[in-house]
């Protein structure tokens, strides 16, 4: 199939999704096109089956908010014409399945019909569409796709009880490439991060107010004061000026490590001991799963889809958002006994299984099939 995948490029959950997804398809054969403003950051290497084409939005004095909507609705369009398009994927609804209806009308006036398939990864129900600026579109759009995934059983449920959605919804969850994550840790890098053999707790997200940073920082402080423990921070975003004036606070500049950005994110998991998502809400959380991925049991919030997840007992530990003093709790009993870390470590890759990239794209492929049969008899 010809499969043009819109997305974000950025290190939110739905881009690394959408882009590791497009991967695993061009590696089974298919032609993706990556419609998208800026490279994905995942999309790196080179793959005969993968094409990239950038967004671009004019500026003009006229306007004060460059009209990107309608630029990438006019790309679209012009990749469906110029590649022989089977169908459209796009991730996370705002904008995109909006510019995706536009570009499926403008097509089908010259004979061409373009299934869609959106998938909501979140916030793009959970926050931002709910707002009431934008809540006639999203479910507009939503409603004319041709077909509905979304990434857990939460966020379907949210969208049903939010949204007047007249179609059904698929739940295919994330998923993680476990083979890319079965590696040996590096055991210089660990030394050098934790030259003690303190324990390692490592956070990665985009700083969101969602992800509740200032509770990783105090989890974290709370995990230190019972045990030697030195904290990694993965990721930039908004929030990472205010966890960095906490960490002077609280006296831990020597224990906390600031790393930006990653790209190798895989390096950073395995040399970890534990995974902390506090966050307000998760419609699934890719990131924990990355972590169960390398070995590494997660303390979580019990908000959203984590709870597909994470098993209490077996791969992590879940508490109530805000509860910090109970997550540093949960933290500490998993890192403090040697053998009951080992017991999390093992639950965790076993859980990780379950979601592995060969279990999850045929799903996806199956969507597809459904949509051009679909589409072919209409």
């Amino acid at each position: 199939m010809n499969i043009g995948i819109v997305c974000y490029p950025t290190f939110g959950g739905s881009g690394v999704l959408a882009t590791e997804l497009g991967k695993a398809l061009a590696d089974k054969g298919h032609h993706i096109h990556f419609i998208t403003y800026r490279q994905p950051v995942r999309l790196t290497g080179f793959s005969a089956n993968i094409f990239y084409h950038e967004v671009h939005v004019p500026t003009y004095p006229l306007f004060d908010y460059p009209p990107y909507e309608s630029a990438l609705a006019s790309t679209m369009v012009d990749v469906i014409r110029n590649n022989q398009l089977d169908l459209l994927h796009v991730h996370y609804a705002i904008p995109h399945a909006a510019a995706a209806y536009m570009a499926k009308c403008i097509t089908r006036q010259e004979g061409i019909r373009i299934p869609v398939i959106t998938t909501l990864h979140g916030t793009d129900i959970t926050l931002v569409g709910r707002d009431k600026t934008y809540t006639p579109v999203v479910t507009f759009s939503i409603n004319e796709s041709d077909s509905i995934t979304a990434v857990s059983e939460n966020l379907r449920q949210e969208t049903l009880a939010n949204f007047r959605v007249e179609k059904p919804i698929d739940v295919i969850h994330n998923f993680v490439d476990v083979r890319r994550f079965a590696k040996k840790a590096i055991d210089a890098f660990r030394k050098v991060i934790a030259p003690e053999e303190e324990r390692i707790v490592l956070h990665a997200s985009n700083f969101r107010k969602v992800k509740r940073i200032e509770d990783v920082v105090r989890i974290f402080a709370g995990i230190r004061q019972q045990i030697p423990a030195k904290l990694l921070l993965v990721g930039d975003g908004p929030e990472r000026p205010m966890a960095e004036e906490l960490v002077r606070q609280l006296g831990l500049c020597d224990d906390v490590r600031m790393l930006g950005k990653q790209q190798d994110i895989e390096d950073i998991f395995i040399i970890s001991d534990l995974f902390l998502l506090p966050s307000e809400h998760e419609s699934f959380g890719l990131a924990a799963l990355e972590a169960m991925a390398a070995g590494v049991p997660v303390v979580a919030t019990d908000a959203g889809g984590i709870k597909e997840v994470v098993i209490p007992g077996v791969n992590g530990e879940l508490g109530s958002v805000g509860d910090v003093q109970g997550m540093a709790a949960k933290a500490v009993a998993i890192l403090q006994d040697p053998a009951v870390l080992e017991k999390y470590r093992s639950g965790a890759k076993a859980q990780a299984q379950h979601f592995d990239i060969s279990l999850i794209v045929p799903k996806y492929e199956e969507v597809y099939e459904r949509c051009l049969r679909a589409s072919q008899t209409a």
